[in-house]
């Protein structure tokens, strides 16, 4: 007893013990034996990718994908539903799904997501999706021309599933641009880091789920909207000693997207809410204004953005060892920049898992309404 009390909770000390269960896959090779190992799909066309029936559990999934439409990422939309429900669990463009937004890949490494080379083109998602009575995955393309779309699909088959098991969800979200205020006739550092924010009724809101369940995380993703040269005698990245330092012209050069609180309200809860934070990095991990590339299992910078934190940013950060749990309702919110100043675009997936049935989805955006901006 006390030896299989040190195994419990962990993937490898687990993988000792025999399960009385039958493993499966789906994939997309070639059934006449040929290597033509990939789905065709036809433009403005919905696919189903499995639709299994009984009780298991999906554990693995892999895909890539070929189009020769710019931002196919955010035109091909994975959609997931659990034991007959009407309502899709998971509905999110592919590209954002696997951790990455702005239809853009780059290689990563996370616990439940990657993004493997060539370029962060291989997707793979080990995330555990329990069913009790079926699993149906769809695949849907909005592209204007073939989609060339190769997966796996690895799962187990029970004779049943424990009844406190959530089933998976995933929701994306976007705000382009966030409601912020005008710098104009006000100091850069003034607007940059001063004002109030006493109920987060403005923050961007990365989740809203009704049930109960436990929120698991999300990958944020935010295009800087706002121009501002960084001065040419301060180096590039900026270094926290160069923060605290302070040199001449600094902060009324800053172009930083960050300084936002996260705040998640659970079970209908006022501000300030038990999980209050104190910044964009700091809830994704990190700390002193990050501006280069990192992944770790449990969050991770995959876009750092341009000097100045120009352009394109995307975070990621899991709860997979200190989840959200929450009874009635969570409501997961983030500032855009300190006091909600900023004007950015900002879009998110949020990851979680709850006992069905959950709030149905706002309408996700049309295809136009999905894709980046330009750079």
């Amino acid at each position: 007893g006390i030896i299989m009390s040190l195994f419990k909770g962990s993937p490898l000390g687990d993988l000792a013990r025999i399960r009385r269960v039958r493993t499966r896959r789906i994939s997309s090779y070639d059934r006449t034996g040929g290597n033509d190992d990939r789905l065709h799909i036809v433009a403005g066309t919905t696919v189903v990718l499995a639709d299994i029936r009984g009780a298991g559990c999906i554990n693995h999934i892999w895909c890539t994908m070929v189009c020769e439409q710019p931002d196919f990422l955010r035109r091909v939309v994975l959609r997931m539903r659990w034991d007959n429900e009407q309502n899709y669990s998971v509905e999110v463009p592919i590209g954002d799904f696997f951790g990455v937004g702005h239809a853009q890949t780059t290689d990563f490494v996370s616990l439940p997501l990657q993004m493997s080379p060539a370029n962060g083109r291989a997707f793979n998602c080990f995330f555990p999706m329990p069913f009790a009575e079926r699993a149906l995955i769809e695949l849907t393309s909005e592209c204007e021309v073939e989609l060339l779309f190769y997966y796996y699909i690895d799962y187990e088959l029970h004779n049943r599933i424990d009844p406190d098991l959530g089933r998976f969800h995933a929701q994306w979200r976007r705000q382009n641009p966030t409601d912020g205020i005008p710098d104009t006739g006000m100091p850069n550092s003034e607007w940059s880091f001063g004002g109030n924010n006493a109920d987060g009724a403005g923050n961007y809101v990365i989740l809203e789920a009704e049930g109960t369940g436990h929120y698991v995380g999300c990958n944020l993703n935010i295009h800087n909207l706002r121009y501002r040269d960084w001065p040419s005698h301060l180096e590039w990245p900026v270094t926290p000693d160069q923060l605290q330092a302070a040199p001449p012209g600094m902060f009324e050069a800053f172009n930083w997207y960050g300084e936002g609180d996260d705040m998640i309200f659970v079970d209908g809860e006022s501000w300030p809410p038990a999980l209050h934070g104190t910044g964009t990095e700091d809830y994704f991990n990190t700390a002193w204004c990050p501006a280069v590339p990192y992944s770790a299992p449990y969050h991770g910078i995959t876009l750092p953005g341009g000097p100045n934190w120009s352009g394109k940013i995307s975070l990621y950060r899991f709860h997979i060892e200190d989840p959200v749990c929450f009874q009635k309702s969570i409501r997961v919110t983030i500032e855009h920049g300190h006091a909600n100043r900023r004007s950015d675009d900002y879009s998110s997936t949020a990851y979680w898992y709850q006992l069905e049935p959950h709030k149905p989805f706002p309408p996700l955006p049309p295809v136009e309404a999905r894709l980046p901006r330009p750079d």
